[in-house]
């Protein structure tokens, strides 16, 4: 991982996320590419719209990891 901090006015941070999404009843989607298609280009969309960037994506059958980098103006629920 790289150790560079972001800088803003007045502040220095480095602010990362690891989320795990599972599908509802644990079916295995993640299995079918179209899935997988529509989600990387879903964190695209997002990574233009806000100060995002997903550093990696990992699927397995029946859940997805997400690790992204952020900004103090977003909370984590956001």
């Amino acid at each position: 991982m790289e150790d560079e901090l972001n800088k803003a006015n007045h502040k220095v941070f480095k602010i990362k996320y690891h989320f795990v999404f599972c599908i509802k009843y644990r079916k295995d989607l993640f299995l079918e590419e179209k899935y997988l298609n529509t989600i990387k280009e879903i964190c695209l969309e997002i990574e233009k719209r806000y100060y995002i960037k997903f550093e990696t994506l990992g699927f397995d059958e029946d859940h997805v990891h997400f690790m992204l980098q952020s900004v103090p103006k977003y909370s984590a629920s956001k």
